[in-house]
């Protein structure tokens, strides 16, 4: 955390200058009692006029000059020290604030595809109960108006196509919200019939693998679920891609979920919508706890990664 890192190094500049000042004071004892031993020697052989006295005012003056350049040779040291801590705490706080700002800006554009998401959600909802469900069950009252008792045989293979649409579109509507098939079967089945349903939707080959054996929680399964289905959305929608490869690998005591395709790859002048799309996946992959990395490969296309520690339900 920036906060921790900006308070390791306040701790470690300070713990230097204090311990350069009890290193100047301890130069400054032994110097200081230096002197005062041969100005007590100087006193009692009462050499002052004599050839001695002068040789040990000579060695007072000696001591006195060299304790003073010490002194200020480890001040100065202090000083520079010190400089240089409040230095690299300045820029670490620097950093942290930028790091601060950036994930700020972040959660922003997350709140912002969230509203998104929801609002195209909604939008989708009322298109379909409007055209498709609310037709149907409008033309099935309409035939059932009409019809009479004794007519009614002849009109029920009619009624249960209609009805047999509907509830193909309610199907597909509780599909689009959350699939049945991850809260029964979990992430595994989940992705399996993700990778199929979007290969008949959009004709391009996609090819799953997974050594899962064991169901992961709920939370964990739902994210890396999103963020499967957010990143073949990007292929459909962006890559220019003819093949998809999806990999979910619960080895030892992580999750990596891998998703790459044989498409242009991430571009500079990416659109936004791809970029906060980018934006969800991360936020995804950090709330199991995880790290996201998305890169060009060097064969073509764009690969996804992420790694997180698993979080294994418990039976």
């Amino acid at each position: 955390m920036p906060q921790q890192l900006v308070l390791r190094v306040l701790i470690a500049g300070f713990a230097m200058v204090v311990s350069l000042v009890v290193a100047a004071a301890f130069v400054g004892y032994q110097g200081s009692r230096s002197i005062h031993e041969n100005a007590r020697e100087l006193v009692r052989g009462h050499f002052v006029s004599s050839g001695r006295g002068a040789e040990l005012e000579a060695a007072i003056e000696t001591q006195s000059q060299d304790l003073l350049d010490e002194l200020e040779g480890v001040l100065g040291v202090c000083l520079v020290l010190a400089l240089a801590t409040a230095a690299g705490t300045i820029l670490t706080t620097r950093r942290a604030f930028q790091k601060l700002q950036w994930q700020t800006e972040e959660l922003d554009r997350v709140s912002w595809q969230m509203l998104q998401d929801q609002e195209h959600t909604a939008r989708r909802f009322s298109h379909e109960l409007h055209d498709e469900l609310g037709q149907a069950l409008t033309g099935l009252k309409s035939m059932l108006k009409r019809i009479g008792g004794e007519e009614f045989p002849a009109y029920r293979k009619e009624c249960v196509e209609i009805l047999d649409d509907a509830l193909t579109n309610v199907r597909e509507l509780s599909q689009l919200l959350r699939p049945v098939i991850l809260d029964d079967f979990g992430l595994d089945a989940g992705l399996r019939w993700l990778t199929e349903r979007f290969e008949e939707r959009t004709q391009i080959a996609v090819t799953y693998s997974s050594n899962a054996e064991r169901r992961l929680d709920e939370e964990q399964e739902t994210h890396l679920f999103r963020i499967a289905q957010e990143a073949l959305t990007n292929i459909a929608r962006h890559a220019e891609a003819t093949k998809a490869t999806v990999e979910l690998d619960t080895r030892g005591g992580a999750v990596a979920l891998r998703i790459f395709d044989n498409g242009r790859g991430l571009a500079q002048s990416a659109s936004k919508e791809l970029s906060l799309g980018m934006v969800g996946m991360r936020a995804r992959a950090r709330r199991v706890g995880g790290d996201f990395k998305a890169a060009n490969r060097n064969s073509g296309g764009l690969e996804i990664e992420v790694l997180a520690p698993a979080r294994y339900r418990e039976n």
